[in-house]
């Protein structure tokens, strides 16, 4: 709890200050890192629902809940990943001392999780932590010009991509969810002509 305690007395004093810089801020010395650790979580939390709380401030690439090996149990504590790592001060500012189910969190920088230690042989070795993206929207390539598919798919992606912002993180998700639709509307004319030509069969029988 002194930690919390600290991390908002230092917040007040930076916000007090009128020569206060973005560069002088405490905040500079973790620019490297957007990691951050989230600490005193209700055990109940999964990693969904720790996501929930953390992603408004900006798009989460991993996360690591710390469990209890033997149970499998969350230990109240996880590291988070942020595309942005200005999203990490955002994160640290707002949610360092707030309440949820009662518990008060813990919200601070960090270089992420430990390197884990695991036995080889007769020796114990560390193993550095290496981010997998477990929690990033999945990328979809989209190829252009003498790429794979027909014309007519080369031409649809092309058209999907016209309308999108590249450096939007959701970008992918939203092209994949327009073609789909396309391609529904697609089984669906198709699907009507289907009905009129057996329509018309049946006519030309009577």
């Amino acid at each position: 709890m002194n930690v919390v305690k600290e991390i908002q007395r230092i917040n007040e004093l930076e916000l007090s200050r009128s020569d206060y810089t973005e560069s002088a801020s405490w905040h500079a010395q973790y620019k490297d890192t957007a990691w951050i650790f989230a600490g005193n979580l209700p055990f109940d939390l999964t990693e969904g629902d720790i996501i929930c709380i953390f992603s408004q401030y900006g798009e989460i690439m991993n996360i690591e809940l710390i469990r209890d090996k033997s149970t499998g149990k969350s230990k109240g504590f996880a590291f988070l990943q942020y595309e942005d790592q200005r999203s990490t001060v955002l994160a640290v500012d707002n949610l360092n001392g707030s309440k949820v189910l009662d518990r008060t969190l813990r919200v601070d920088h960090s270089w992420g999780p430990k390197p884990r230690r695991v036995k080889k042989g007769d020796d114990w070795v560390e193993e550095p932590y290496i981010p997998t993206n477990n929690c990033a929207p999945k990328l979809i390539e989209v190829t252009t010009g003498g790429g794979s598919g027909s014309r007519s798919e080369r031409d649809e992606k092309a058209s999907d991509n016209d309308d999108l912002d590249a450096e939007d993180p959701m970008a992918a998700y939203f092209q994949e969810k327009k073609r789909k639709k396309k391609r529904k509307e697609k089984h669906h004319h198709r699907d009507e002509r289907k009905k009129r030509r057996r329509h018309r069969h049946h006519d030309d029988d009577d």
